[in-house]
């Protein structure tokens, strides 16, 4: 949800709620601007590089050596904790530790991102945590009478019947006692789903914002008939942003024809040198098998000189490129490089801006995101409740990872390990510190060639230790010869 579709047409609940509440006009996502990624910094208030989701798709050759994986699948959460002693997602989620102080959650996702939110609920621990995502449940049993009574969950063709769905379940089941939980998280698949399928300002598109705004409605009604409207603090937050595809780059045959030997699976012995590729819409992963120096040095080289690449990012010091640690997306099993796809501010076929290179899996004119665009990396968020400001607009910078702190600062917990979001003071009623201060840094570096040269940036803004990644991107221009 871009923030700049929250419009009395599209979105009448959410403005209301946001007259009565606070909006973060600079909201951030991290990178990348991607759903799993962003729904555990989300849970964690960690970045992706201290929580280990680094991407929706990855390559972990202890959990599957042959292919990439799909973080948050049942399977590879559930073999990454046994690989890790638990520590798949290695920050405690806001869930869990709600539920260590002896509090009582509710978890309720119409997308499968739900169980990387709270994925250890065990009923043996005396405390009252369910986590229900996209049509599966923790505790297992808990999803039993909820079919029964609401019938089976939608198939992924109906997102809007999906998330219809997921907020009847929260409001009428986990919600149905007289106490409403500690904290509660819905998590709905419109518009993303929609905008995937067409591109932003799409009709239908439009349509499914006003879907998820009714849903929005439905939870706010719940609260008021359970009393407990007064009493609870209501946060709006989208993952990402989003953006229209101007080119869909078929980045694995580019490659293969360049001489690389690139795989997106492998079906035979590994050598070095080979290049595991695992796209994420707008950034693309890439494994060097053995770190070999010599072709990360071309690749990283052959990107610079091309047409689509936006910000290279890499392990290891390079020329021309930022290091993972810039990107907040370093830690023990990233990829060797990392490319975000260039963009522009141009307008798409419906009169929206923004306009990205993607990868081979979608279609140009469609929608996507996971780049360092603008429009991809701010998003959505709007605060409303007892422990907010009333009708006030926050310009300073915020972030999906400020989530997290202020939420256990509401909730009078503290964190057992620091975090890299901060509370949202400044929005707050009960403020007793200094005003915050904000500051922008825009670093770049260049990379020169015989025919050229490439350029790249990043613009990132601080407030206090919390840094947000503005956007970011790239261009090679060409020299001109004696023969132009």
């Amino acid at each position: 949800m871009r923030p700049d579709f929250v419009s009395e047409q599209n979105t009448p609940t959410l403005c209301k709620l946001a007259k009565e509440g606070v909006t973060f006009r600079n909201h951030h996502a991290v990178y990348p601007s991607a759903t799993n990624v962003n729904g555990t910094a989300i849970a964690t208030g960690v970045y992706p590089g201290g929580n280990g989701i680094l991407a929706n798709h990855v390559y972990r050759p202890e959990l599957d050596a042959k292919k990439s994986i799909d973080v948050e699948v049942s399977a590879v959460v559930e073999k990454g904790d046994l690989w890790s002693a638990g520590k798949y997602v290695s920050a405690p989620t806001v869930a869990e530790i709600v539920q260590d102080a002896g509090g009582t959650t509710a978890i309720a996702t119409a997308k499968t991102v739900g169980l990387l939110l709270d994925r250890h609920v065990d009923p043996a621990r005396g405390k009252k945590a369910i986590t229900l995502f996209a049509g599966a449940s923790l505790p297992p049993g808990a999803m039993g009478p909820i079919a029964k009574t609401l019938g089976a969950f939608p198939p992924a063709t109906k997102a809007g019947e999906r998330d219809a769905w997921t907020t009847k379940a929260l409001i009428d089941f986990l919600w149905r006692e007289a106490q409403i939980p500690a904290f509660s998280l819905l998590w709905l698949s419109e518009p993303d789903d929609t905008q995937h399928k067409t591109a932003p300002g799409a009709p239908d598109a439009l349509a499914a914002m006003k879907s998820s705004d009714e849903n929005l409605s439905r939870v706010l009604a719940a609260l008021d008939q359970h009393h407990a409207r007064e009493t609870t603090d209501v946060f709006v937050v989208s993952d990402h942003g989003f953006s229209t595809i101007a080119h869909m780059v078929e980045l694995p045959k580019i490659l293969k024809a360049a001489g690389f030997k690139v795989v997106t699976e492998f079906s035979e012995e590994l050598k070095p040198g080979d290049i595991m590729m695992v796209g994420n819409g707008g950034t693309v992963l890439f494994y060097v098998m053995q770190q070999d120096a010599r072709i990360t040095q071309r690749l990283v080289e052959f990107l610079q000189q091309s047409d689509f690449a936006g910000v290279v990012f890499t392990k290891k010091r390079m020329d021309g490129t930022f290091l993972l640690r810039h990107g907040q997306i370093e830690n023990e099993t990233a990829p060797d490089v990392v490319m975000a796809f260039r963009w522009n501010d141009s307008k798409n076929q419906f009169g929206v801006p923004g306009m990205i290179d993607a990868d081979w899996q979608r279609a140009a004119g469609k929608g996507t995101h996971a780049t360092l665009a603008r429009f991809d990396m701010h998003n959505t968020l709007i605060a409303a409740g007892p422990d907010f400001r009333r009708g006030e607009m926050d310009d300073l910078p915020s972030g999906n990872v400020d989530l997290a702190p202020t939420i256990l600062k509401i909730l009078g917990i503290g964190p057992p390990g620091p975090m890299d979001g901060r509370v949202l003071s400044e929005a707050m009623n009960k403020s007793d510190k200094q005003p915050l201060q904000a500051e922008t840094e825009t670093i770049e570096t260049t990379q020169k060639f015989p025919l050229g040269e490439w350029r790249q940036y990043l613009k990132t803004s601080r407030v206090g230790s919390t840094t947000y990644l503005d956007e970011g991107n790239g261009t090679y221009t060409a020299s001109k010869t004696e023969n132009d």
